[in-house]
């Protein structure tokens, strides 16, 4: 894997979210978003699972937490979905641990509630993968 392909990913999914949120708008619950957004990235032949569970292993102990990331997409970016006021902190904290739990090096939060998605709606954000990934 490569910051190259990572970045391009970030950049396709991105575009998946500002075509959803062109054509909805804000002001709709989180799961409008999530099944329209799933439908964009099969549009645009983007590999992702949905709802997958984030295993947890305490102490070398399998534990079931009930942890779900929104989408994992080609097995290399976390996607978080909101349609909230304001991304808190606690929902980045909340993604970067999902980050670490699956070994992946980037992942975005995309709020749907906002006037412009491009600005002021995406944040990526990358951990200590990413720093040993070639260009």
């Amino acid at each position: 894997m490569k910051k190259t392909y990572l970045k391009n990913l970030v950049y396709q999914v991105n575009g998946a979210a500002i075509e959803v949120h062109k054509h909805l708008g804000p002001g709709l619950l989180e799961s409008v978003y999530h099944n329209c957004l799933k439908k964009e990235l099969n549009l645009r032949g983007i590999e992702f699972k949905t709802e997958l569970i984030i295993p947890v292993n305490y102490k070398g102990l399998d534990v079931e937490a009930g942890l779900k990331c929104d989408l994992l997409v080609e097995s290399s970016l976390v996607v978080e979905l909101k349609a909230v006021e304001k991304v808190m902190p606690i929902h980045e904290s909340q993604l970067l641990t999902y980050m670490k739990l699956l070994e992946v090096p980037i992942a975005l939060i995309i709020n749907f509630n906002v006037m412009h998605i491009f600005k002021e709606g995406q944040k990526s954000y990358v951990n200590e993968l990413y720093r040993y990934l070639e260009e």
